[in-house]
């Protein structure tokens, strides 16, 4: 016959031996009792005074008394969960407090990973910038006309932002196109006034027809500061070849008209003159107004020396 008084453990062990022949009864120790002062009041009503109960009914004991609590032979499978701390260990923060720290650490790292993020974007414009400015595009000094017949050099924009664009004013689509939008462009940078200003300029690809009024006339639908140039085919030859534009004359029709290929970009100057970057048919003006306001933020002049 077995007991168990250990729940946790469950370990059985038999009840100690029992002397007599009579039937051990493990039952709880206030129904022992109850029922031991029971028989005791029936042996004295039917047996007379001084007589004993049955002896099954005096061989209860309590279960305590039959199984006493004793340590656990094997160490318990399922460790008992404590309420509270267990003296002398490190007292728990509070929830609200533990919730603080980890939101700290995590605000910690977001920071960290922003700024190695514009750590890396400004090591890959300035690595960007450096293949630009190593690109010949810009260099050397070249004379050309503003509409009011006024000659113009390269070194007379030297201190302001410049977009320039390559085209002619008999273009049936492209060139209205990219003027509009870099009219647009501009339109969105002037309304920061914390930037400084932007000189916009258009050199003829087709001298032979766009003198300096028909310049004039042209340039009249687009933005108020765009500044036109021409000059003589040499000229704007050379101005061409200083940015690596194409320019190809296609034949002429029976009324001598005739249309010029040449490439389509515009390009952006910073005040050292140096080429920061261009821009194609595919980008948009607020594309091209982001770009530019960018370049002006991480600009930094040249040094002396750097400029020749």
């Amino acid at each position: 016959m077995l007991c168990i008084d250990h729940a946790p453990c469950a370990v059985p062990r038999p009840f100690p031996p029992w002397p007599r022949l009579l039937p051990v009864l493990p039952v709880p120790a206030a129904a022992a009792r109850a029922l031991r002062a029971g028989a005791a009041a029936g042996g004295a009503r039917g047996h007379g005074k001084g007589q004993r109960a049955p002896a099954m009914l005096r061989s209860l004991r309590p279960l305590q008394q039959l199984c006493p609590p004793r340590p656990c032979p094997v160490p318990c499978p399922v460790p008992c969960r404590r309420l509270s701390a267990p003296r002398g260990a490190a007292p728990v923060l509070p929830l609200r407090r533990r919730l603080a720290v980890a939101g700290a650490v995590a605000g910690a790292a977001a920071a960290g990973w922003l700024y190695l993020r514009q750590q890396k974007e400004r090591q890959r414009r300035a690595r960007r910038l450096r293949q630009l400015r190593a690109l010949p595009l810009g260099q050397g000094s070249f004379e050309l006309q503003d509409t009011t017949g006024r000659a113009r050099r390269w070194d007379d924009f030297l201190g302001s932002w410049v977009l320039l664009y390559f085209g002619f004013t008999h273009c049936p689509d492209v060139c209205p196109e990219e003027l509009q939008k870099l009219s647009r462009a501009l339109e969105l940078l002037e309304r920061d006034a914390a930037l400084p200003p932007v000189q916009p300029l258009f050199v003829t690809v087709d001298p032979e027809r766009d003198d300096a009024a028909a310049l004039a006339r042209y340039l009249r639908d687009f933005h108020p500061r765009l500044l036109g140039l021409t000059g003589t085919a040499e000229q704007v030859r050379a101005a061409a070849a200083a940015f690596r534009v194409y320019v190809s004359a296609g034949p002429r029709d029976a009324d001598g008209d005739y249309v010029v290929d040449h490439s389509v970009l515009t390009f952006l100057l910073d005040p050292d003159g140096a080429f920061r970057d261009c821009y194609g048919r595919s980008r948009t003006a607020e594309e091209v107004a982001r770009s530019v306001r960018r370049h002006m933020d991480s600009y930094e002049p040249l040094p002396p020396e750097g400029r020749e």
